[in-house]
């Protein structure tokens, strides 16, 4: 099989449109569609139906496109290393939940990089599972999440504390000795349930005695940056870590509502594969972000 036909499908098969993906590539529709053909004829099955609208994914396409994404990344991985092999570079990925790469992680890296000026980095942001499986399949060597691995294969270190805090607009008229309950009737803007901070929110909640889903949920939006503008406008109340409002807050765009029932913290950690399967480049650079923590978060 050759893997220029499996990024052919996996490219085709996320926008679902052999045109789009044809104009991107520079290449033409029939030659896109021969290779996607010669895939299907090597698998034994086929993956795409096609239509006016664009293409679907066949039951057999949609097993492809779960490895292929996996695959395509590895092979995309595999070819940059050795690029940087010829240039002499030491590229370390990381990958990390969204709101970790966004408001953490960056100092950190610049800190790290001080220290260790050989290395290069590259961060990207991805949902804990798919941090996991990209560690797993050595798409990025580090990861940074607010959950415990589930595979056994993999290894982890506290490195910080965070707290998930309610907050309003700053000129938002709300009392300061609030109750849970009655902040709950307020309308909220929450992050999508992808998130691992809406997971911990709705088992804190859980634990006492109240559902999310019962609550005045205005809105669900997958990013940190539009929950926090929609709020600063007014139109409701969120719960998001301190880390990623602690700006709006010294700027007074934001404020912290202050609820005496109401304390969530969690923890934050790196995760990487087992001593076993870490080289020693790898392992300088996980003490070394072991060491620096939590005090060198943006």
């Amino acid at each position: 099989m050759h893997i220029e036909y499996l990024k052919a499908f996996y490219e085709v098969a996320s926008a679902r449109s052999i045109s789009k993906v044809a104009n991107i590539s520079h290449i033409s529709q029939p030659a896109l569609s021969q290779q996607i053909q010669r895939l299907e004829d090597c698998m034994g099955f086929k993956l795409l139906e096609r239509s006016n609208k664009g293409v679907e994914l066949t039951e057999a396409g949609r097993v492809v496109e779960k490895y292929a994404k996996h695959m395509v990344k590895a092979y995309d991985s595999m070819i940059e290393d050795l690029s940087n092999k010829r240039r002499n570079n030491n590229i370390i990925r990381v990958d990390a939940s969204p709101i970790i790469a966004t408001y953490a992680l960056p100092c950190t890296i610049y800190k790290v990089k001080e220290q260790l000026p050989n290395y290069n980095f590259a961060l990207t942001s991805n949902f804990p599972d798919i941090v996991e499986q990209n560690i797993i399949n050595d798409i990025c060597q580090i990861g940074f999440t607010s959950s415990k691995p589930s595979d056994d294969s993999l290894a982890y270190s506290k490195v910080a504390v965070d707290r998930l805090i309610p907050v309003a607009a700053h000129d938002m008229s709300i009392n300061n000795d609030i109750t849970l309950m009655s902040l709950l009737k307020y309308p909220l803007i929450l992050l999508i349930d992808k998130f691992m901070e809406r997971m911990l929110l709705s088992n804190y909640l859980s634990s006492a005695g109240y559902s999310l889903e019962t609550c005045n949920i205005l809105f669900n939006l997958d990013s940190t940056e539009s929950v926090k503008s929609t709020i600063i406008k007014g139109y409701g109340i969120s719960f998001l870590p301190y880390i990623s409002v602690k700006k709006e807050l010294y700027t007074k765009q934001l404020k912290e509502i202050q609820v005496g029932d109401f304390n969530l913290e969690f923890d934050i950690y790196i995760i990487y594969k087992k001593d076993k399967d870490m080289c020693s480049d790898n392992r300088e650079l996980i003490n070394c972000m072991k060491k620096l923590g939590e005090k060198s978060f943006c």
